[in-house]
């Protein structure tokens, strides 16, 4: 397991992916933590090929100071489902685009949860994880001013960047 982010902090966002293939779509949640600056921690872990090794990082996210998880995975995507089912840290899925079905999938296996075992299920690939960062950075901001302030900037930047690209466009006609 790596934890990135700030390092003076302990991981409060866990990021778990089926697959080390998963990582060109989970690289943009790991962006967006480094930006706002909330330490995390990633690792592979399938739930079908090391079942063992995915319910211990489930089981020992709290204890470990995790306080939200994102999980992505393609094709079947049991992964969100499977963590969820073994915490009541909230679980944010993101299914992946990696099967012929091109994440189609991926999205009903996540979206499909049974009553009792929610999963906060993102849209397929690249934008699905960056959105389950930001929503993991809202999860935290509820209780965390510092993060609160860190998502308005961000927001903000967001905001700007589509005025600047409508003036662009304005000048160009």
């Amino acid at each position: 397991m790596k934890s990135l982010g700030d390092q003076d902090k302990p991981p409060v966002v866990g990021i778990v992916m089926g697959s080390d293939s998963d990582w060109g779509s989970m690289e943009k949640a790991v962006s967006i933590l480094e930006q706002l600056n909330i330490p995390f921690d990633m690792t592979v872990s399938s739930a079908h090929r090391s079942p063992e090794r995915t319910a211990e990082y489930a089981r020992s996210a709290r204890t470990r100071g995790l306080r939200v998880i994102i999980a992505g995975a393609g094709a079947a995507a049991h992964l969100a489902g499977f963590v969820a089912a073994l915490t009541t840290l909230p679980v944010i899925g993101v299914p992946l685009d990696s099967s012929s079905l091109r994440g189609l999938d991926a999205l009903l296996a996540t979206a499909q949860m049974p009553a009792g075992v929610p999963v906060a299920t993102m849209a397929i690939g690249a934008a699905g994880a960056k959105n389950a960062a930001i929503l993991a950075a809202q999860i935290l901001a509820t209780s965390d001013p510092v993060i609160e302030g860190r998502l308005n900037q961000l927001k903000e930047g967001m905001a700007a960047e589509v005025a600047q690209k409508a003036e662009s466009l304005r000048m160009n006609m």
